[in-house]
């Protein structure tokens, strides 16, 4: 197998590898994010290490002229732009880039590749022999991936003796930001839900059978202390107030509980974390700001934030399992 076939296809199992475990991390804020995160970091410098010989094979195909190989190098550009952004959101040497996060631009980059790798393997296949999946390319293989841990497990290891701000991650890889300091705490939203204006004299909630006004739901007490873990880079640990789902509605029928957004965003939760969930009017004693989710929000501890609904309006109790949606909202 030549040693530009060697490359590209080890650069196409490493970039899958990479997309994969960046998918699961992206979704779960209990520990396995953290072995996850650790391929895929692992991932990140293996195809580092490749970029010299991937270099030579763009250089020669860069000299020849054929249909599409800008899209080729927009491809390339994506994957380097990641790359950086993600290297530097781990050691924290730059958290933010402007109005989005580090995290931000290394997602947003890598999801752009996507249609762009899609369309290169199309193009440029490689044709694998079973002569190519040898002993000697199974061990130089084994080595890349041998070297990749070893220089991320270095490169973590001077981040924490040089004291970088990437010591300081949470095992999700965010960092901390306003913990029970409600008005230090980031504002964020999915993609590009908007903040609505929303009048609480004129708000009502939806559940179940039931309705309820601002007032009513202020009657409730119901406290927890948990940590939103924003796929943005960032974490916040608050105090929330307000009323636990299996209060609101009938939990004894139904498979899951959805709950919806002013703005159609919602998530869909099994009935029996219900006793877990809950409606937050307030956070760290004071009343939810519209950038939080005034007048009232979910709070799902163990869940990453996008399953944090805000500006909800209606919880109803669905026979439909919990895992009958997208696993990212679409919207």
């Amino acid at each position: 197998m030549r040693l530009g076939a060697r490359t590209n296809l080890a650069l196409l199992a490493l970039l899958a590898a990479a997309f994969l475990t960046g998918w699961v991390a992206f979704a779960l804020a209990t520990a396995p994010s953290r072995w996850s995160l650790v391929l895929h970091a692992a991932s990140g410098v293996a195809i580092l290490l490749l970029l010299p010989w991937k270099s030579l094979i763009a250089r020669r195909g860069l000299n020849r002229p054929w249909k599409g190989r800008w899209l080729s190098v927009l491809f390339g550009v994506l994957v380097l732009v990641s790359l950086a952004a993600g290297l530097a959101h781990s050691t924290g040497l730059l958290v933010y880039a402007g109005p989005l996060t580090a995290m931000e631009v290394h997602v947003g980059a890598a999801l752009l590749a996507v249609p762009l790798a899609i369309w290169h393997v199309a193009r440029r296949r490689i044709r694998v022999r079973p002569a190519d999946l040898s002993r000697r390319t199974f061990l130089r293989g084994a080595v890349l991936a041998a070297g990749a841990v070893a220089a991320y497990g270095s490169t973590e290891l001077v981040v924490r003796a040089v004291g970088l701000p990437g010591r300081d991650r949470r095992f999700t890889g965010s960092y901390e930001a306003g913990s029970f300091d409600p008005a230090a705490m980031p504002v964020s939203s999915w993609m590009f839900d908007a903040i609505p204006e929303i009048d609480a004299a004129r708000w009502t909630l939806r559940a179940g059978d039931r309705t309820f006004s601002y007032e009513d739901l202020l009657r409730y007490d119901d406290r927890v202390t948990c940590t939103l873990d924003c796929t943005g880079g960032f974490y916040s640990t608050q105090e929330w107030e307000g009323a636990r789902l299996d209060r609101l509605v009938d939990t004894t029928h139904g498979m899951s509980v959805r709950v919806v957004s002013s703005t159609g965003y919602d998530r869909r939760f099994p009935i029996e974390e219900a006793s877990k969930l809950l409606l937050a009017t307030r956070f760290g004693g004071q009343a939810l700001d519209a950038g939080h989710g005034y007048p009232a929000r979910l709070v799902a501890p163990d869940r990453r934030g996008f399953w944090w609904v805000k500006w909800v309006v209606a919880i109803e109790v669905d026979h439909a399992p919990y895992w009958w949606q997208s696993p990212y909202p679409l919207q």
